[in-house]
């Protein structure tokens, strides 16, 4: 199973285009930067995109 489901995403953020928006975003930040606000050690995720997903999925993202 994949982590955070798509259904927990969407009852944080709007619409489908709105989270690949914003998680395509976040994740092109993370790779300039390297700055994640999750617990790396705690997190099984290894691409950006799963980690600014995950970002998402914990409300660490806030989506104006």
């Amino acid at each position: 199973m994949i982590y955070p489901s798509i259904d927990k995403l969407l009852s944080i953020v709007d619409s489908k285009y709105t989270l690949v928006t914003v998680a395509a975003a976040r994740s092109r930040q993370i790779a300039e930067t390297g700055y994640v606000q999750i617990n790396e050690k705690t997190s099984s995720s290894k691409t950006t995109l799963s980690k600014a997903l995950e970002e998402i999925a914990e409300n660490l993202i806030h989506i104006k």
